[in-house]
């Protein structure tokens, strides 16, 4: 009875992770179908590698490989990660028997709790990451930090060059930054600053300014909330 007290358990627990939590914060379907199924399935298995003489061990070393090559076939965000391995340890939690149902249970709600304040909007919502691709090329690092700042209205507490390409005249970088306010945040939205003058490698030939904003060649990715 205890089991499949727990299966029900394991039940309401990943349907409040996935509908309750993650897709109205998120809103990716897909991820839905993938955040049921990993639980259904390492339920299913752990529970019936629980009473066989193969072992739990094995099964879940298993599903273990099998959730890196799906992390690694595709982009998935690390908010995201973190869904995939809560809906995972729910499963396992709902299969494992245990002499005290509240033991499991409580583990199962302790990890909602996590979730639920980690991922709130609320937690940290001022902070960025951001990659920005400049259609110039710039590899001053304090102007360009500078420049940043005043571009986005927040105080940028690291710019990563991640690749300069000399031929098409591109800088792509890693910003991390926080806004000071709401005000602040939503003036970036709409306002654009020149960049800077001084310290900047140029292509030969070129004399244009890095520019991001409207109608500009930008790409906006990784924007965590």
């Amino acid at each position: 009875m205890s089991k499949l007290a727990l299966f029900m358990i394991d039940i309401v627990a990943v349907g409040v992770l996935v509908f309750g939590l993650y897709f109205p914060r998120h809103h990716r379907r897909d991820l839905v179908v993938a955040y049921l199924g990993v639980n259904a399935g390492v339920m299913a298995v752990a529970s019936l590698l629980s009473t066989s003489s193969i072992g739990a061990g094995l099964g879940l070393g298993l599903f273990g490989v099998l959730s890196i090559i799906r992390l690694r076939s595709a982009e998935i965000d690390q908010h995201e990660v973190a869904y995939y391995f809560s809906a995972l340890a729910l499963g396992i939690l709902g299969a494992l028997s245990s002499t005290w149902i509240w033991r499991p249970v409580g583990l199962m709600t302790l990890i909602l709790v996590v979730m639920f304040i980690g991922d709130h909007p609320r937690l940290l919502r001022g902070y960025r990451n951001q990659i920005m691709v400049l259609d110039s090329v710039v590899t001053d690092q304090v102007a360009l930090t500078a420049w940043l700042e005043r571009l986005l209205g927040a105080r940028v507490h690291s710019v990563n060059i991640q690749r300069v390409d000399l031929v098409n005249d591109i800088t792509v970088v890693e910003v991390r930054y926080s806004y000071r306010s709401r005000r602040a945040a939503r003036a970036a939205a709409v306002n654009a600053a020149p960049a800077p003058d001084h310290g900047r490698g140029q292509h030969p030939g070129t004399n244009h300014d890095p520019v991001i904003g409207p109608g500009s060649n930008t790409v906006q990715a990784g924007i965590h909330r």
